[in-house]
């Protein structure tokens, strides 16, 4: 009986992650925060059926979403808190992986049979064209990006920065380089990215830690980065190339770099092969349906650092079993 439990918990994992897309496209967390509490209520403020309202109240309730019940008033949780449209709301995230990502993964079977992306095969191109097409996915993946991004608080407390010229290379909208700079009062910046995420970049440098700390700077990292840099940060930008573009970025970090004292920081998840836990292994998955890429291990990495002059001479790790790396060039 335990064996068959385990099994519906699992096939059915699904039908929750589509429930909760649909409390958040309904906007449910907003709409009971504001006092809607009762399913007439909230079935008049979405515009949804009565019934069909009650029915996903009571399936988010036994999984915790909420609290209470349509005889004492529906309550939110601290799952609802991070749903509300707030700064740093998982709102997007549900909307995107309910959308564009679920319909990708409707196409596991292709993408793991011929090691492709289970989107082109649901959308009929990349899935970074895709984004270029359509404005709207942009910004929720922009976002869904910036809220996950929950172990950025603690990069400055795995390295020094202090007195450093960072160069944030694929920084996207510029939050992991404005917390560094943040907590580092004498480091200075440089957010390199292509011309596309400039506007939003600016918009948040200039509103946290001034455009005199921080330069943007546009172009494409397999082409050339900025040079003179002390550090330069790649977080979560390789896992959807292959090897020998991963490594002409590492090569050209080294030729950029200020001096032998420069270090190269690798900001992202591992895989492990023996004895994985779920979380990298899922994600490795996902790169495979979203972009056809892929998750490296440790020290699949580290042999990519090493074709590149860099050695590995620190490691760090950050949550949700993220992990820091540090290279430095080879004399």
């Amino acid at each position: 009986m335990q064996t068959t439990r385990d099994v519906v918990d699992i096939i059915t994992g699904g039908w929750r992650a589509q429930a909760l897309y649909t409390a958040v496209k309904l906007r449910l967390p907003d709409h009971i925060a504001a006092g809607h509490d009762s399913d007439a209520e909230l079935a008049k403020a979405t515009g949804a059926d009565e019934e069909g309202v009650h029915r996903l109240m009571r399936l988010l309730v036994a999984m915790g979403v909420f609290e209470g019940s349509e005889s004492t008033g529906y309550r939110g949780t601290r799952i609802s808190a991070a749903l509300l449209d707030a700064p740093q709301s998982l709102s997007d995230m549900c909307l995107l992986y309910g959308e564009e990502f679920y319909s990708a993964w409707g196409h596991a079977h292709h993408a793991i049979s011929t090691r492709s992306s289970g989107f082109e095969a649901a959308f009929g191109r990349p899935f970074y064209e895709y984004l270029g097409h359509d404005a709207d996915v942009t910004r929720r993946f922009q976002r869904t990006l910036n809220a996950a991004s929950m172990f950025f608080h603690q990069v400055p407390e795995v390295f020094d920065f202090s007195g450093k010229k960072v160069v944030d290379v694929g920084g996207g909208g510029g939050h992991l380089l404005a917390t560094v700079l943040g907590a580092t009062p004498d480091a200075r910046g440089v957010l390199f990215d292509r011309e596309h995420m400039m506007a939003k970049a600016r918009e948040h440098l200039s509103a946290t830690v001034g455009l005199d700390r921080a330069e943007l700077v546009a172009g494409d990292m397999f082409e050339g980065v900025p040079e003179g840099g002390d550090v330069y940060i790649l977080c979560r930008v390789l896992a959807g190339w292959d090897d020998e573009a991963v490594v002409g970025v590492f090569e050209s970090c080294r030729r950029a770099m200020a001096d032998s004292s420069s270090r190269l920081l690798l900001l992202d998840r591992f895989v492990e092969d023996e004895n994985s836990t779920v979380l990298p292994a899922l994600w490795d998955m996902h790169l495979l349906m979203t972009t056809g890429g892929a998750h490296r291990t440790v020290e699949r990495i580290t042999r990519l650092l090493d074709r590149a002059g860099l050695d590995v001479v620190g490691r760090a790790e950050l949550p949700m079993e993220n992990t820091a790396l540090v290279a430095a060039p080879r004399p």
